[in-house]
């Protein structure tokens, strides 16, 4: 019976593949990638002989999803890998799953490594809850604006990051979310894997002395506040004009009460605005 089959690959160690994933890929009738030529690197290693191999990525998901449906309404088995971990994760997916239920075609998962979960795991940080935020924009204004949401959330929050951009990442959370405990784990399962840990700007200042290469998680603990001590409106704005009156800049003064108070800065400003009226 036609089926997709989403199959987690190593994110580093070749030894990290199950045997179950082996089999799968070994049996596929086509399987979809995001680069047929590591896929090939991955499949040569295992001795699989390639079947129909298929592009599938950021810049055809949307049309590839419906081709790959039509496939296996025809009674073909496909097998979505990304070219590290699992599929669906910071990587394309969503939409084939979508597409194969919506068309009653079963989904199937091969559970294999992810790099989110392998980090949190080695973080030291506590586990128990957490959030996957993925990749943060690009863009410093919507960078910053997402760290300030992220301001009250309690559980640990794990975010991936590229060696181009985490100096001024790191940054950015220090300065949105204070000096929280946090890790920073790279390249893990590979030969160069490091974990730093400590306080965010012992981060910031690690990655300045010594600028981090590879694949890279941040794990940042959760808002230590207790929401049922939530500081009112009024103390808010009087926090707040406190600061400004003793010569903090308004946004600077407004993201200080935000974080020590664990709310957003925007309930700051609308606690201002609403003592003003």
């Amino acid at each position: 019976m036609a089926k997709l089959l989403l199959c987690g690959t190593p994110i580093g160690n070749l030894e990290d593949m199950s045997q179950r994933a082996v089999r799968v890929l070994d049996e596929a009738d086509i399987i979809a990638c995001e680069d047929t030529r590591r896929t090939r690197k991955l499949l040569s290693h295992f001795g699989i002989a390639a079947p129909s191999l298929t592009v599938y990525n950021e810049g055809n998901e949307r049309r590839k999803a419906s081709d790959l449906v039509a496939e296996m309404a025809r009674g073909k088995t496909v097998v979505l890998v990304s070219d590290a971990g699992m599929p669906g994760l910071s990587d394309p997916g969503y939409r084939l799953v979508r597409a194969a239920i919506e068309a009653n075609i079963a989904v199937e998962v091969v559970p294999g490594p992810t790099a989110a979960i392998s980090a949190l795991a080695v973080s030291g940080l506590p586990p128990g809850r957490f959030v996957f935020e993925g990749f943060l924009s690009k863009k410093s204004g919507e960078r910053r604006r997402r760290i300030e949401e992220l301001a009250p959330e309690r559980r640990t929050i794990v975010i991936f990051e590229s060696p181009h951009r985490i100096e001024e990442t790191l940054a950015d959370l220090l300065a949105g979310l204070g000096d929280r405990p946090a890790a920073l784990a790279r390249e893990l399962t590979k030969m160069h894997e490091e974990v730093r840990r400590g306080t965010l700007s012992e981060l910031v200042r690690s990655v300045e002395d010594d600028p981090p290469r590879g694949e890279i998680v941040i794990v940042v603990a959760g808002a230590i506040h207790d929401f049922a001590e939530r500081v009112e409106p009024e103390e808010l704005a009087r926090r707040a004009k406190e600061l400004m009156g003793s010569g903090v800049p308004r946004s600077e003064a407004l993201g200080k009460v935000a974080r020590d108070s664990g709310v957003r800065k925007r309930e700051v400003f609308d606690a201002l605005l609403e003592e003003k009226r």
